[in-house]
């Protein structure tokens, strides 16, 4: 079965907008995705939404159709997947602070984001001597894959991006002339934020990637593509590859990082319970906890229902 048959629609959407009231968006949302039986995340916020939404086709399509009639959101940036199954166990439709937090009040990413760069343009740009390649990503999603030659700020959320950069830039940039800065995403919301940070700091060459990763996998040839390995994903696809076919990652349900095959074969490794990277990081009571879990999701999946705990990726895109 090619990637076109897989009978899963997904979509990556996001947009920048400002929205007076979400309650009542909230609301609307809700109602529309669980009306079409859509299952997925999808946030709302002052700044905007973000979110990741899955279905049949012709569900998926009407849903976007009513996000699209939304204040601003005609221009609505959607990527869109397929996966073999559905990579979502429930809804959930939330209101939050930002759309992608970063902690920053005074970034506005309609008003100073950086220049976008498409990914037909972009391997030229990254490869130019003295371009400075940042992976705006979180660690966990940088270790199965990233562009060659980015740098991994090593950072446990977006929020620590900021820290990060201004502990950083006299090394990164040196005292001349500031030279040009490339950031990437998943799926190019970090970066609205990312480059506008940037620029509020006094920094003027700033680019992002339109469309993110997903959008250089999707539509970059595999022999002239500079990505290595993988793209993490918000959802129980875990992790893509080249043309946004399905990856070779789990997902670790204890700290929802992705896992290997190297990761399953350890000790260390129990399912649902712990891998390699959380082990030390989680008390034995709390292992007890997720073992509990795992044993009710187990009963409820031979009753055939759904565990209402089952464990859920969170978003940041």
């Amino acid at each position: 079965m090619s990637i076109d048959d897989l009978p899963i629609a997904v979509a990556a959407l996001y947009k920048f907008t400002p929205f007076e009231d979400c309650g009542a968006l909230h609301a609307m949302l809700l109602k529309l995705c669980r009306a079409c039986g859509v299952k997925g995340i999808l946030l709302v916020a002052p700044e905007g939404l973000n979110g990741t939404l899955a279905g049949s086709d012709a569900a998926l399509e009407r849903v976007l159709a009513g996000i699209r009639g939304l204040p601003g959101c005609a221009a609505l940036d959607v990527k869109h997947s397929r996966a073999a199954d559905m990579p979502f166990h429930r809804l959930k439709v939330r209101i939050k602070r930002e759309i992608v937090t970063m902690g920053q009040a005074d970034i506005d990413p309609l008003a100073s984001a950086g220049q976008y760069v498409t990914p037909d343009k972009w391997n030229a740009l990254i490869s130019e001597p003295g371009t400075i390649l940042i992976d705006t990503r979180n660690d966990y999603e940088v270790t199965v894959g990233s562009f060659a030659g980015a740098i991994n700020p090593h950072t446990h959320s977006f929020r620590d991006f900021p820290a990060w950069f201004r502990a950083e830039r006299a090394r990164l940039l040196g005292d001349g002339v500031p030279p040009k800065i490339a950031m990437f995403c998943t799926g190019g919301i970090r970066c609205e934020k990312s480059t506008a940070f940037l620029k509020a700091e006094g920094l003027e060459e700033v680019y992002h990637l339109k469309g993110g990763i997903l959008t250089y996998l999707e539509t970059v040839p595999p022999e002239d593509s500079l990505w290595k390995g993988e793209c993490f994903v918000f959802d129980q696809r875990v992790t893509v590859g080249q043309g946004l076919a399905p990856g070779s990652y789990g997902l670790c349900h204890a700290c929802r990082r992705p896992v290997n095959a190297a990761d399953y074969a350890s000790a260390l490794y129990e399912d649902g319970v712990s891998c390699p990277a959380c082990h030390g990081e989680r008390t034995e009571a709390q292992r007890a906890g997720y073992r509990e879990r795992q044993r009710q999701e187990a009963l409820a999946a031979a009753r055939g229902e759904a565990h209402i705990g089952a464990p859920q990726t969170s978003h940041e895109g």
